[in-house]
């Protein structure tokens, strides 16, 4: 193990350049620099050493030929959602050794003059990956996606697109915890037998298998639907809203089909909103980070307890991570993509 004051390598992915259609491996760059294990003079943050990161569909949009203000600059680091071990600390706040969560640089080790913006982790009796997903970003999209946005009641009608992904799967779960009626979609058998034998959904669909979305949904929903967990867009959301039940709530937090597209399809089926009553509101993590005591207080029994199950796909390495990051858009990775860096 290094020392601080030592240079070491530094291993770092380089976003190359802006992405049209699906992102390929040579839109990375995988390369070596060095790095002091020391802060530099006059510091006030803290140097960070990267143990997990988290592959998200998200990143898909950051990559964009038409940038927004938060966005992937050409021949600049990836970044992402991460588990980091503090190194050395200049911050009054942090300690050698603490354990953070939050957006990462995809690189070993990380100066961070604003290390405020991370999430220190204080339970480490369950795996520190599980806070790149269930007790990170994807879980806080599920819990309060799920909860503040779907007010869900026993008895009612939940569907799950992407339902075995890092949000799908805890959705489903949450659903049930509530005495809810919960069906799934997934695009392989191996997922459909993980969200039927090991998550409890009541039933479940491949998409993939299905001619007609509409008339999929009518077959598991004959009564219609009280709460979609919209992961997907498009003709799913098209053929979900021809099946929502009066006063239905859908909760928005990505459209994963779209991500790769030139031009979006277009929803056909809008007025619906109007004649069923129907809420539809989009939303992001971030805006319920604040209300991560509250979410942990929720998650953490329910992850003891074995109240819910959670699957992660986990590749090793730095070197692993763009491929992992592009398999997610053709639906490769069983459970949460997880890229592991350091067990240190």
């Amino acid at each position: 193990m290094a020392d601080i004051g030592d240079e070491v390598k530094n291993k770092q992915v380089i976003f190359r350049d802006y992405v049209n259609g699906f992102p390929k491996e040579s839109d990375f760059i995988i390369t070596t620099a060095t790095i002091p294990l020391k802060l530099p003079q006059g510091s006030n943050g803290v140097l960070l050493k990267t143990l997990y990161l988290s592959c998200d569909p998200f990143m898909r949009m950051l990559m964009d030929s038409q940038p927004s203000s938060f966005s992937y600059s050409p021949a600049s680091l990836l970044f992402g959602y991460g588990v980091a071990k503090v190194f050395e600390s200049a911050h009054s706040d942090f300690n050698k050794g603490d354990l953070v969560w939050g957006m990462l640089k995809w690189e070993e080790y990380s100066v961070v003059e604003d290390p405020e913006k991370f999430i220190k982790i204080h339970h480490t009796d369950v795996p520190l990956s599980y806070y790149t997903g269930i007790l990170g970003m994807p879980g806080i999209t599920a819990y309060f996606g799920f909860h503040d946005i779907c007010s869900p009641k026993k008895g009612e009608y939940v569907f799950v697109s992407a339902a075995s992904g890092a949000v799908g799967q805890l959705v489903g779960q949450l659903g049930k915890l509530m005495g809810c009626y919960v069906v799934g979609s997934a695009r392989s058998r191996e997922k459909i037998e993980l969200l039927k034998n090991k998550f409890g959904f009541d039933d479940v669909f491949n998409y993939k298998e299905e001619p007609d979305l509409n008339a999929a949904l009518k077959r598991c929903f004959p009564e219609g639907i009280d709460i979609y967990f919209e992961n997907v867009g498009g003709k799913t959301l098209d053929a979900v809203l021809l099946n929502m039940r009066p006063h239905g709530r859908i909760a928005v937090c990505g459209m994963i089909s779209q991500y790769n597209l030139d031009q979006s399809e277009g929803v056909h089926n809008l007025m619906l909103l109007v004649r069923q009553r129907i809420r539809m509101e989009g939303f992001r993590a971030p805006d319920y980070f604040h209300l991560n005591a509250k979410f942990l207080e929720a998650m953490l029994p329910y992850i003891r307890e074995g109240k819910i199950s959670y699957v992660e796909d986990t590749v090793h390495g730095l070197e692993s991570g763009p491929t992992a990051l592009i398999g997610l858009f053709s639906g490769r990775n069983i459970g949460k993509q997880v890229v592991a860096i350091s067990t240190e």
